[in-house]
Parts: structure tokens; C-alpha cells; sequence
């Protein structure tokens, strides 16, 4: 397991915005569509995907930074579960997945305490009824969904316990931490199996934000295209679109793509919302020419009084 910290390249006291620097830096880099014939660089995109996920969640890095949970997001011993056979195992396509001790079954504890089970005497001077046969254990598992499959609510599959797969529907309004219960999918015990409970962890992107059911994307556009107003291809999660850039377009100017975010728990989708960010060349002699003749007469600080 690689430290966050050095899988990023940042310092222990990093704040948010030197940490999301980093990331989008090393996405760019690492993005398995630009690296693959480079199973190392895949590798490495998931390390760096990982510790951003870890460092960007304040519980999470307090957690780690204390020892609690190590790199991977795992507990630590003596915060881990101990003994008994818990732990994570990975299922197609490097999900991980975990599952829990079965625990004790303090009706029997209370039985053999009080006398029931075989019908004897309570001390409290009446008959203690037999308590019905127990269930077997609940597992727990988690599931690393990339964002654009949960955005898009495409199937899921993961390797249960006992070795079988199964193909999950994502439920609509699915979000970090979502719980998906599957009944009789646990362990086998005297009175029927247990349920299987799926965690829901969503990958992050390396440019999409979500944020509610709506996406963001800082979209790079040039100066010509700012100044001119042009039709540009944009990404989104259900594939590229065109866009309408407006002419005398700025920076931080927003435009919505209708229908291109998640779904809410009613199947309503939420939108894509673009930001517009003017890129300049470098090193480009006649834009450096046309800026040092040029004299605009408005102030673009005016609205802040200076």
C-alpha cells in the first residue's frame, strides 16, 4: 500500500486546493485512456485516484493520519475486526470488497443463562419460550463504482463469498455511501441465510465534480473561441455533445447541458453544468504583438471600487 501523501506528491499538511491540484495534475498523466499499452501507469492512476479519495474526506484522513485505517481505507488494528476470518478480498475489475465477522448469538448466551431452550424454569418463576432458530450472518461488502457507470446506472457485478457473481442494478439516486441489502445472500444458519449488505464507494473523476444530481466541468476553451463565439465537442458521461460558445464569452462563465447528471430517487436527472476557462497559448508572437498595441478603455475591477 502506497502513502497518500506520497502517492500525491504533497505534504502531511496540504490543504484542499494544493491536494485537487496534485490530483488533476497526475490524472491528466495517468489516465488509463492515455496510457493503454502501460499497465504501470493504469497501476498508478488507481493509487493516485485512491489517496485523493482518502485525503479529499476530512473523517477519512483524520482517521488515517491517527492510524485508525491504513491507506486503502481499511481499519487497523486495533480498530480493525480481530480474528474469525473478516476481511476484504478484490472481485472483477479490482473491485474491493469486504466481508465482517459472523457474530455471537447471545440468544443462546440468555438460554443457557435463564434456562430456555429446553422448556426448563425461568428464575423469575415462568417458562421461557424457546427463541426461534437464528439466521445465518449478514456480510458486508463494498463496491467501487467508476462515476460515469454510477451516473449512468450501469450494472455492477460483484463475487460474493462464496465464489458466485452477481449482476447488480444500481438504484436510481445512488451516491457515496449508498447501501444496497440483498436478502438471503449472507451466511447459512439454522433458521435461513443472512442478507448480503453492499457499500456503495464512487470512484472520482478526473474532471467531473458531482455536485447534488448535477455535474460540473471546467471546460478549456480558446481566445478565439471566447472572443468569436464558436460550437465546440464537450464531454459528458453519456458521451461527447456539441456546445454553443457564445460570442464574448469570459472565464467562469457557466452553461447548462440539460439531462446530463445523476439521477435523483424519482429518475429525474440532474444537468451538466460547463464552466468556461479561457486557455491562452504560450509563446504566441502575434497575440503578444496585438496585446501590446492594444489600449481597451474599460477597467474590468470597476465593480470592485478599484
Amino acid at each position: 500500500m502506497i502513502d497518500p501523501y506520497q502517492a500525491l506528491g504533497v505534504a502531511k499538511g496540504a490543504n484542499e486546493k494544493e491536494i485537487k491540484s496534485a490530483y488533476r495534475k497526475l490524472a491528466k498523466e495517468l489516465h488509463p485512456d492515455k496510457n493503454k499499452d502501460n499497465p504501470k501507469a493504469t497501476e498508478r492512476f488507481s493509487d493516485v485516484t485512491r489517496a485523493y479519495d482518502l485525503l479529499l474526506d476530512k473523517d477519512k484522513r483524520a482517521q488515517f493520519d491517527r492510524g485508525e485505517i491504513d491507506a486503502e481505507g481499511n481499519p487497523t488494528a486495533p480498530y480493525g475486526f480481530g480474528g474469525g476470518g473478516g476481511g476484504y478480498q478484490r472481485g472483477p475489475g479490482g473491485q474491493q470488497q469486504g466481508f465482517g465477522n459472523a457474530g455471537a448469538d447471545f440468544g443462546d448466551i440468555f438460554e443457557g443463562l435463564f434456562g430456555g431452550g429446553g422448556g426448563g424454569g425461568s428464575p423469575f418463576g415462568g417458562r421461557q419460550r424457546s427463541a426461534p432458530p437464528a439466521k445465518g450472518a449478514n456480510v458486508a461488502y463494498r463496491l467501487k463504482v467508476e462515476f460515469i457507470a454510477a451516473a449512468t446506472l450501469q450494472k455492477q457485478r460483484i463475487t460474493m463469498e462464496d465464489g458466485k457473481t452477481i449482476d447488480l442494478s444500481l438504484p436510481k439516486g445512488v451516491e457515496e455511501g449508498t447501501q444496497m441489502r440483498l436478502n438471503g445472500k449472507g451466511r447459512s444458519g439454522p433458521g435461513g441465510n443472512g442478507d448480503a449488505i453492499v457499500t456503495i464507494h464512487i470512484n472520482r473523476h478526473p474532471f467531473y465534480e458531482r455536485d447534488g444530481d448535477n455535474i460540473t466541468l471546467e471546460l478549456p476553451i480558446s481566445l478565439k473561441e471566447a472572443v468569436e463565439g464558436a460550437k465546440v465537442k464537450v464531454p459528458t458521461v453519456d458521451g461527447p455533445v456539441m456546445l454553443s460558445i457564445p460570442a464574448g464569452s469570459a472565464s467562469g462563465q457557466q452553461l447548462r447541458l440539460k439531462s446530463k447528471g445523476f439521477h435523483n430517487k424519482s429518475g429525474v436527472r440532474g444537468n451538466q453544468l460547463v464552466t468556461l476557462m479561457i486557455t491562452l497559448p504560450e509563446k504566441d508572437e502575434k497575440l503578444a504583438a496585438f496585446v501590446k498595441d492594444w489600449d481597451p478603455q474599460d477597467n474590468p475591477r470597476a465593480s470592485m471600487g478599484v
